[in-house]
């Protein structure tokens, strides 16, 4: 059964003081309200850093201006591997007793794509953060996230910049934000933020860092001094260089010198610092382990930006925990800091680039890829069978769903925050070919989109998924497709190209002999209907829908459930209570979970009846009950409708306390 919850918005790409450095309603399952807490997102700093007194001071500057309205901003630029990011987590660790409030972490390259950034997602993120419901819209988020924000004492640091724009809506109301990039920031200025060049180390501070690890024995000064000159005082070269020292004692600071002066090895001048950290790069795997080498190929096959054990374990690598060590230690990976489940790693940049190159010279990278797709497509399908329970699905069922995950809750935050991943392991399936696996992703996203209203991700694999079905010869799976994409067109409320997909899909229901896919068009041809103030026709289809679901008792439930919210947009509303009666009956024998949604349909029937305390006692219920499930949507949906009745009863005490709970909701 496809589900929704109106929303006829989308959250997009878009281009103060900033600082920068280096239905059936939306899908919130929880197992409660989730709990308060203080974010923590910057990572940990390393334990060696020398030689930026000057930008750590400008961040002391911009942290002393806390207590003005409006955040302040600083932004770091500077080359790739300089260090902005390292900047940040030692001025964080150094002073987060200043930030009371948490402090929060967006990685902008991991959101961008198809030329921009999902700007909604992030938000997204920031709101989970703080325990805020998250709205549909981008407007929404942006002025929840400013509510939220709003005399906070809190750090956002925006890292991987590239325009002034990605910044401005990611602006809280205050607190001190740290923006980290490549490129030159000009227009941050105008904005009112200190935008600072960071440079490559200085000869004597690489020197003092390599020395750090390497102690006073070993090395003279004249070849730590050559060292940082071939590593372009770049922290990235210096530290992975310098974990090769430290790894082989045996290896003497002449002899890497000699190899990074040979003329195929030499590092290119700083405009081509790509080229030059990938010479670099390539001495630094020749020493790995075999552990570390193919965790490191892993990392430059896999589809994302992320990489976990997980992962690697399904895609065959060996003894993953002693490879994450080791390129942890060399800090190729660093861990990501996120309220994800498990642990997720990523690369910088340019250690991924390299990585790639590495990897493509792998006869079976192919495989390798192979199975880290299908490693996605089955957890996406292990979470969308634990969030979403005994729903229609074309494909398999899972094996054992409830292992991969502890709740449903986590089910979800995986899906969240493996996002990019997913996306990414269906591009790459498509790419090469693998069908089955397209669409059978994009089945199990539906979890996904429809909780996080992902609209242009949600879009772009739903066309590939109709492409791949198609050359897959799957008319069911065709049908399944074009349905979920018309409902992302749905709710950004484009009815027309709705209706073109569902009219492309029913081209298909003479191929299948499957009555639930007729059913699912019925349904969202119904919501189109209800959209579009045609509630009879509504009715009409959602019946259709439901005599096609006989057979299946949660679609009887849901499709009940549609018929009495068409019958109540009808002026219907005492025979919508006789079907919720029937739907309620059949819900409690299996626990079905649209127990917590069934009784605000009923309040609403009952309002239009005249039967006010009727109606609050039903709003409640739903209200309890979403609470309960931590569906703060909709128990904020419960208490607006709550705070109508109370005003036509003149309840002032409910009307207080709806009031209340529904400023809590929005906190």
């Amino acid at each position: 059964m496809e589900r929704r919850e109106v929303a006829n918005t989308v959250s997009g790409t878009v281009g103060g003081h900033v600082v920068q450095a280096q239905s059936i309603g939306a899908v919130h399952l929880h197992q409660g309200p989730p709990p308060p807490g203080t974010p923590r997102q910057v990572r940990r700093p390393r334990p060696t850093f020398v030689n930026r007194e000057g930008e750590l001071a400008a961040l002391v500057r911009a942290l002393g201006r806390l207590d003005e309205p409006g955040p302040a901003v600083v932004a770091f630029t500077g080359l790739g591997g300089v260090g902005k990011t390292e900047l940040i987590s030692q001025f964080v660790a150094a002073h987060r007793a200043h930030l009371p409030d948490g402090d929060l972490y967006a990685d902008l390259a991991a959101y961008r794509h198809l030329g921009g950034v999902d700007l909604g997602e992030v938000l997204a993120g920031f709101l989970r953060a703080f325990g805020a419901e998250v709205p549909a819209t981008l407007a929404e988020r942006a002025a929840a996230y400013r509510t939220v924000t709003t005399g906070k004492r809190v750090l956002v640091f925006l890292d991987n910049v590239e325009q002034a724009g990605e910044v401005r809506t990611l602006l809280p109301s205050d607190g001190l934000v740290v923006v980290a990039g490549r490129r030159r920031l000009p227009g941050l200025v105008l904005d009112g933020a200190e935008v600072r060049r960071l440079d490559p180390l200085s000869t004597p501070a690489g020197a003092e860092l390599v020395r750090r690890w390497l102690g006073p024995d070993r090395g003279t000064d004249r070849e730590l001094d050559e060292l940082v000159g071939l590593c372009g005082g770049l922290p990235l070269a210096l530290n992975a260089v310098g974990f090769q020292l430290v790894d082989h004692d045996e290896l003497d600071v002449d002899q890497v010198v000699a190899e990074l002066a040979d003329s195929e090895r030499r590092l290119a001048s700083l405009s081509n610092e790509e080229g030059g950290v990938d010479r670099m790069l390539d001495q630094v795997y020749g020493r790995l382990s075999g552990a570390a080498r193919a965790l490191y190929r892993l990392v430059g096959t896999a589809p994302g930006p992320f990489v976990s054990a997980e992962l690697a374990e399904a895609a065959g690598v060996e003894r993953v925990r002693d490879g994450l060590s080791e390129l942890r230690a060399a800090h190729l990976l660093d861990e990501v800091v996120d309220p994800g489940p498990g642990q997720r790693f990523r690369a910088h940049d340019l250690v991924r680039l390299h990585a790639r190159r590495t990897a493509g010279e792998l006869p079976d990278r192919t495989g390798l890829l192979a199975r880290a797709v299908a490693y996605y497509r089955a957890r996406a399908a292990a979470a969308d069978a634990l969030v979403l329970g005994e729903r229609f699905r074309l494909q398999e069922a899972p094996d054992a769903p409830g292992r991969e995950f502890a709740s449903k809750a986590e089910a979800l935050e995986w899906l969240r925050a493996e996002r990019a991943d997913l996306r990414e392991a269906v591009r790459a399936a498509a790419e090469q070919g693998w069908h089955g696996e397209v669409w059978r992703l994009c089945e199990s996203l539906w979890a996904l989109y429809h909780s996080g209203k992902n609209y242009g991700d949600w879009i772009e694999t739903h066309r590939l998924g109709v492409e791949s079905a198609q050359w897959d010869n799957r008319p069911d799976a065709v049908i399944r497709m074009r349905n979920q994409l018309a409902r992302a067109h749905y709710e950004l409320g484009d009815l027309p190209r709705a209706a073109e997909q569902l009219a492309l899909a029913s081209e298909q229901l003479a191929l299948v002999g499957e009555p639930q896919l007729s059913g699912v068009l019925h349904e969202t041809h119904g919501l189109l209907c209800l959209a579009d103030g045609r509630p009879e026709q509504a009715v009409e289809l959602f019946r259709l829908a439901l005599e096609d679901n006989r057979t299946d008792p949660h679609g009887v439930v849901v499709q009940s459930y549609n018929v009495a919210q068409a019958l109540v947009a009808a002026g219907r509303a005492a025979e919508a209570l006789d079907v919720l009666d029937e739907a309620t009956a059949r819900a409690e024998e299996t626990g079905d979970p649209m127990l917590m949604r069934l009784p605000l349909v009923r309040a609403r029937a009952q309002r239009a009846l005249g039967r006010l305390d009727l109606a609050v006692r039903a709003a409640e219920d739903c209200a309890r009950r979403a609470r309960e499930l931590g569906q703060r949507a909709k128990e904020a949906e419960a208490f607006t409708l709550l705070a109508a009745l109370a005003e036509e009863l003149g309840d002032a005490a409910l009307a207080e306390r709806a009031r209340g709970r529904l400023e809590e909701l929005k906190g």
